[in-house]
């Protein structure tokens, strides 16, 4: 459960909402306040999977396309246009697009912003780190996934953050095993980042998808013994630390969205949509 916190600024929003063709099918929860809750099981079948594993690519490479446009002077507003664009030419919905209201097509989170950054006016600037969060909806399933990016000339501390969390995610994907405990996952990357002193966002975690933008599975980077379910062959569900230069609390911003480390110092995150497999985990996000 989501904690008390204190509100900081708002983040202006610069753009109408992006259209979307008619002839992409759009996810239940477009034009209502919050979605259906998720009733299924975990655990999916092989059609499922086969089409996760489709959308799982296409979000891998709208989230590299996007990355590749991360340079100073180029918006976050002009990012999310090249992230909607590909999407929707490639005949995919981009999930976060009216998700519990949210109005763009990825989220941008920029610095100390943690995540949910909503794509504006703010202008990258040389040094900046940018996480790129999309996800794909496409043949009735969700791929998501995210990677910060580092513009121009980026300080040592931040760069080495940013690669710290991506081999953090890399840990956390290992740690993945049939018949271990889904808490497994925290706890390895909080060893991990406590090695450099890092804080570990505990209040947004991994999560199941499939045919839901988000399950009921909880999967935490920190170690928390109350999130102990089974890891079973063929579940799905996304892992996606954020790491802070800083102290892990946050503050959220009058938007209802953009989370900032409460310190302001930098974060940065990664993420994977994963498959359980008698071996271990397969990625479906890659390009």
């Amino acid at each position: 459960m989501l904690r008390t916190y204190r509100r900081t600024y708002t983040r202006r929003v610069t753009s109408p909402l992006r259209a979307v063709p008619a002839s992409i099918p759009r996810p239940e929860y477009v034009g209502k306040e919050a979605p259906t809750p998720f009733t299924g099981r975990e655990v999916k079948d092989a059609d499922t999977i086969e089409r996760m594993r489709v959308a799982g690519r296409l979000a891998a490479q709208a989230r590299d396309l996007v990355g590749a446009h991360v340079a100073p002077g180029v918006t976050t507003d002009e990012l999310d246009r090249i992230g909607h664009e590909f999407l929707c030419d490639h005949g995919a919905y981009p999930s976060t697009l009216g998700y519990r209201g949210f109005p763009k097509s990825l989220c941008a989170s920029v610095n100390e912003v943690v995540c949910h950054g909503i794509p504006g006016e703010r202008v990258v600037e040389d040094g900046d780190i940018v996480n790129i969060d999309v996800t794909a909806y496409l043949h009735g399933v969700h791929g998501d996934t995210n990677a910060t990016f580092l513009a121009g000339a980026v300080d040592e501390e931040s760069r080495l953050l940013v690669e710290r969390t991506r081999e953090a995610l890399e840990r956390g994907i290992r740690a993945v095993k049939p018949g271990r405990r889904i808490n497994v996952i925290g706890r390895v990357i909080e060893s991990y980042a406590a090695r450099f002193g890092y804080g570990v966002v505990r209040e947004f975690t991994g999560h199941g998808i499939g045919t839901s933008f988000h399950s009921g599975l909880v999967v935490p980077h920190y170690d928390d013994p109350d999130h102990d379910t089974l890891i079973e062959v063929g579940m799905t569900f996304t892992i996606e630390p954020m790491l802070n230069l800083g102290t892990h609390e946050w503050d959220l911003a009058d938007d209802g969205w953009t989370v900032t480390t409460r310190d302001r110092r930098r974060s940065a995150q990664f993420e994977h949509t994963l498959l359980v497999t008698p071996a271990g985990a397969e990625v479906l996000t890659l390009p």
